[in-house]
């Protein structure tokens, strides 16, 4: 009889065990997230045809339990291509604390910078075929130039979250694989006119299901993009000519 007990003991243990070790956030309790944005012309108050590059990410309230990142050891590379004298991608949004691969595919010479907000650095001189790498550990958009080749411009948007999505010419937004939690919503748009600082503070719940975010109405206006070489000069004349 002792034996008996003992082999069915044993026995609801290894049942019983895998159970408990299941992690809390499997896949079953990842959701994702739907939103749509809007932006408004100026004083027309008129709906923009394009309302595609708005960012919109979702950061986990304290005491939550949820992680708003990870660490910067699990964050994969991120690549922005130097080709045919443009940046692809224009924009590209990244976590806090993610690298950036900067390969030159071009048969030129490329020299990227950032000098302005977000992260400040300067690649320098390198040659085609060549890569160099930066780490993005501050928040905010740094916008990037060539020091050679003016027309090369694009947008590196940091955020301190892994859920984020980026709106397309519709104007819908998709962020996958969200843990279900509370989170305070953010956006940014780059065009977004001087009014618009961020989408009001208020919590969101992210539960098993469908979940949409609420709508955002951003108003935008034009902006002079022009800008002069790291140095601030203009640039030389000679950028425009398609062996240079």
């Amino acid at each position: 009889m002792t034996s008996k007990l003992l082999a069915a003991s044993m026995l609801a243990v290894f049942i019983l065990r895998p159970l408990a070790a299941s992690p809390p956030n499997a896949d079953r309790d990842m959701v994702d997230v739907t939103g749509e944005v809007r932006l408004v012309e100026g004083k027309s108050q008129r709906a923009a045809r394009d309302a595609s590059e708005v960012v919109v990410w979702l950061v986990s309230v304290p005491g939550t339990g949820e992680p708003s990142a990870t660490g910067v050891s699990t964050k994969p590379h991120y690549r922005i291509l130097q080709h045919n004298k443009t940046f692809e991608p224009k924009l590209l949004v990244v976590p806090l604390g993610s690298i950036v691969d900067f390969p030159n595919l071009d048969p030129w010479f490329h020299n990227v910078f950032s000098l302005y907000q977000g992260k400040r650095f300067d690649l320098g001189l390198y040659q085609a075929g060549s890569e160099k790498e930066v780490l993005f550990d501050r928040p905010g958009p740094s916008f990037l130039f060539c020091n050679i080749h003016p027309q090369m411009t694009a947008v590196i948007l940091t955020v301190n979250s892994d859920y984020f999505g980026i709106s397309d010419k519709a104007g819908h937004i998709l962020i996958s694989h969200v843990p279900a939690g509370r989170y305070a919503m953010h956006a940014w748009y780059e065009s977004a006119a001087s009014s618009f600082a961020d989408v009001p503070q208020r919590p969101i719940d992210i539960e098993p299901g469908e979940n949409a975010l609420p709508a955002i109405s951003i108003p935008v206006t034009k902006h002079d993009w022009s800008h002069k070489d790291k140095y601030g000069n203009d640039y030389d004349p000679r950028a425009s000519v398609p062996a240079y």
